[in-house]
């Protein structure tokens, strides 16, 4: 988790693993990928369909094959979608290089290396005690800010300094180990899995405004941080219910502080009656490969499916230019310029998150380009990464939440972000 300077460019040990493990296994990386969803779609009509009532759905293979209808089906149309990809067969507009073909060659590798990596990884930041010490020395800050436990601190570093699917990993693993209740999960997932700084000059770049890196970003960290106060507080968020996968009610005194007791004595405490639980490498290795194959079997045809509907629709329909056009009128109420052009790319963005900065990417006005490029980034909710991640996990949120979760954080950031710009400009 400690940030690295690689490459002149800031990460984590965990995003560099993954880059090295992806050209290492270049040649053969969307072979893997194809087989993987086959492989997953395969096994689940097998176990749902014709086994479910002879595998326990609680054991290992039974929470990663046997499932509901709906998901069974999402699974069978991602290794479809795939291999129509691969193969370029079947309809163009599902394999073209804008939709399918933009997930498969060059989202899924990137998924595949990050899964496994931080799927190994990852019980050294859950069995050790980092959260817990963590935890306890935020709890201050993340309570009365964001109605959050201080250990989804750790959550957010994850995402901004390395990736935001490893964020959603993170909080999808403390969710089912009853750390996170149901409320917490869904705001952490929908509040704090952003896009790495790297991604963000990426998109800074293709709007042709790199030299505006420093107001651009301190813009998306204003927006970012007014959004994660204010959504959380608002429906559907705060309709989750305040309970545990398995529906028991947390501990009320489970945050408080022995009189005897400083914050930081307290979270030691807590971290080494963690770490003293953990007695064998071979427990941590085996959670490890747990983790990653959990997240290669089950997350990567999710969002195999559901990234290449969203971006069918975005690319051949008009369903976001008519969503986007409500917009209008707030954009020329905030004093954007073009506000017709970038209404079609403040919806679009739930799509896929790099799909507003190439829309807008034409347009003259500078101005425009800074708040659309910024708004991409605050709007953090896009299906063809994070968004199908979060539904190809147990976190409770479901499409539609998504949706109004993503429309929510477009209203509040929108304002801070104009207001950063006409200072800057």
């Amino acid at each position: 988790m400690f940030p690295i300077e690689y490459n002149e460019q800031t990460s984590i040990p965990v995003a560099v693993l993954a880059k090295w493990f992806q050209g290492v296994i270049a040649s053969a990386v969307i072979e893997l990928v194809c087989l993987v969803t086959i492989i997953s779609a395969f096994l689940s009509i097998v176990f749902s369909v014709f086994s479910a009532q002879r595998v326990n759905a609680k054991s290992f293979l039974g929470s990663l094959f046997v499932i509901s209808p709906v998901w069974l089906i999402v699974r069978c149309l991602g290794a479809a979608f795939a291999v129509m990809v691969y193969f370029k067969i079947g309809p163009a507009q599902i394999w073209d290089k804008n939709t399918g073909g933009l997930l498969l060659h060059d989202l899924m590798p990137i998924l595949f290396s990050v899964f496994i990596f931080a799927g190994m990884f990852l019980p050294l930041l859950l069995n050790f005690g980092l959260l817990e010490l963590i935890g306890t020395l935020f709890s201050k800050i993340m309570r009365p800010l964001f109605k959050l436990p201080g250990r989804a601190a750790i959550d957010c570093t994850t995402s901004w300094l390395g990736d935001g699917t490893v964020g959603v990993l993170l909080t999808s693993k403390q969710y089912e180990q009853k750390v996170y209740t149901q409320r917490e999960a869904a705001v952490v997932g929908t509040t704090f899995s952003a896009v790495s700084i790297t991604f963000s000059l990426i998109v800074i770049a293709e709007v042709g405004l790199i030299h505006m890196f420093v107001p651009f970003y301190s813009a998306v960290c204003l927006a970012g941080f007014v959004a994660a106060i204010i959504v959380p507080r608002l429906p559907p968020l705060s309709l989750k219910k305040n309970t545990f996968i398995d529906g028991t009610l947390p501990d009320p005194d489970a945050g408080k502080i022995p009189d005897n007791e400083n914050v930081f004595s307290h979270g030691l405490k807590l971290a080494m009656n963690r770490s003293a639980q953990v007695t064998r490498l071979s427990d941590v290795l085996t959670d490890g490969l747990k983790n990653a194959t959990e997240m290669i079997f089950v997350v990567i045809p999710v969002v195999m499916g559901v990234g290449t509907i969203a971006l069918v629709c975005a690319e051949y329909t008009p369903i976001f230019d008519w969503l986007g056009m409500p917009f209008v009128p707030y954009l020329e109420l905030l004093g954007v310029p073009e506000a017709v052009a970038a209404s079609k790319s403040v919806v679009i963005g739930f799509a896929d998150m790099f799909l507003p900065a190439i829309l807008i990417a034409s347009v003259e006005n500078e101005m425009t380009r800074f708040v659309v490029a910024a708004l991409s980034i605050t709007q953090l909710i896009y299906l063809s990464e994070v968004g199908a991640m979060l539904l190809g996990t147990k976190i409770p949120v479901n499409i539609i939440d998504l949706f109004f979760v993503f429309l929510l954080r477009t209203i509040v950031t929108l304002p801070v972000i104009v207001l950063v710009a006409n200072i800057v400009y």
